[in-house]
């Protein structure tokens, strides 16, 4: 049984090299860029209205000559006298010839004459050549996250698609007889399984779409063909139950025979003690507890972090942040907790409800506050660790 930490190390150490792929950028939302991108345009690429308005020639008069309109996407090039105006909208090109665009708010119009309240600043509304980013100027920086206005900006810049981390395909391995689906008469002795739908939509939550699931009854051969066709098939296997010891809990064995090398099994920690963590060539396998509580927690504490440095994010396990414990507790227990908790501003509050088999809490939960093992009182206020969820 390893601790915590020396749980952290371990998958630290032992996780597989990074892959890069490119990607479409309808594809790359919440990816890691895996290389710095420059521009190859100025942008904007032409002088440009910031307003819909009269892009003008200056004079010294305040009235002057409307000689037509540019609409933004005209190609066509005007050349303006001085006393020369042109109507011109929001994102059109701005002659070369006019010096300044003023908001059609801020003159008034009569025929084709126009009058100004007063003489524009030079270049007022004007979004100048390169305004945003010149030709070859730094975009991107690799390492970051493609949310939708980044990917809008290369879109902007002419981009097609780009280099990113690619993404870990996962598989979910759920076993027992015991589990029924939802929506299945309960016969006695049954209970529906939850933990397939959890992980699934917790990896999706966090934007890890290529998840795979796989049931398997409590038999050891059918246990070992779908284990190994899980790991053929992906970069990560999750399997839910069948770690422990008993007489129909399969996994280890199968795992074993499937030549997967074992990190570490057990962790000194509650909920979440029979945690198997494994390695095929640089395929990584997690075998959770059957417990839901006890799953999610693994998950969270030590799956997702993991994934998610596989796909490029600048993170590390135990990531941890501080806050103000809400009132007095009691800390008895052998093994380091991880207790369900709210996180509200700065203060936590330990959640009812912390066995290992119960999700009602857990679906209240926005962390998991850390305690070290021992004897010991904390008392309201003092700074401890919680895992943001």
């Amino acid at each position: 049984m390893v601790s915590v930490q020396e749980a952290f190390s371990i998958l630290k150490s032992n996780l597989p090299p990074l892959r890069e792929i490119e990607y479409s950028l309808s594809q790359v939302k919440k990816h890691i860029l895996s290389q710095t991108v420059y521009s190859s345009i100025n942008m904007p690429p032409f002088r440009q209205s910031a307003m819909d308005g009269f892009a003008i020639c200056r004079h010294d008069s305040l009235e002057y000559s409307i000689i037509g309109e540019i609409k933004a996407g005209d190609s066509h090039q005007v050349s303006l006298q001085p006393g020369q105006a042109i109507k011109i909208f929001t994102g059109a090109a701005i002659p070369d010839s006019a010096q300044a665009v003023i908001q059609i708010e801020k003159v008034s119009v009569k025929d084709a004459q126009l009058f100004l309240q007063e003489q524009p600043k030079q270049e007022t509304n004007v979004r100048a050549i390169g305004e945003q980013i010149s030709k070859g100027g730094l975009a991107l920086e690799k390492g970051t996250m493609l949310n939708a206005a980044a990917i809008g900006f290369l879109a902007g810049l002419g981009f097609t698609s780009v280099m990113v981390y690619k993404k870990p395909t996962i598989g979910i391995v759920v076993t027992g007889n015991e589990l029924v689906k939802p929506g299945i008469p309960l016969d006695y002795g049954k209970v529906y399984e939850s933990n397939a739908i959890m992980l699934e939509l917790a990896l999706k939550e966090a934007y890890f779409d290529e998840v795979s699931l796989y049931e398997v009854n409590d038999d050891f051969e059918n246990t070992k063909n779908k284990l190994d066709e899980a790991i053929s098939a992906n970069d990560v296997v999750l399997v839910s139950g069948g770690i422990s010891v008993g007489d129909y809990d399969f996994v280890a064995r199968a795992l074993k025979e499937l030549e997967v090398e074992t990190l570490f099994y057990k962790v000194n920690q509650k909920p979440g003690k029979p945690l198997f963590v494994g390695k095929q060539k640089d395929k990584m396998i997690f075998a959770l507890p059957g417990n839901p509580a006890a799953c999610l927690t693994c998950f969270y504490v030590y799956v997702l972090p993991t994934v998610s440095i596989l796909s490029g994010n600048a993170i590390t396990y135990n990531q941890t942040v501080l806050k103000s414990l809400s009132e007095n507790f009691t800390v008895n227990n052998t093994r380091c907790q991880f207790l369900k908790a709210s996180v509200m501003g700065d203060t936590v509050t330990v959640l009812s409800h912390q066995n290992s088999s119960m999700l009602n809490s857990f679906s209240l939960s926005n962390g998991l506050l850390y305690i070290e093992n021992g004897t010991y009182e904390l008392e309201k206020g003092t700074q401890v660790e919680v895992y943001l969820l």
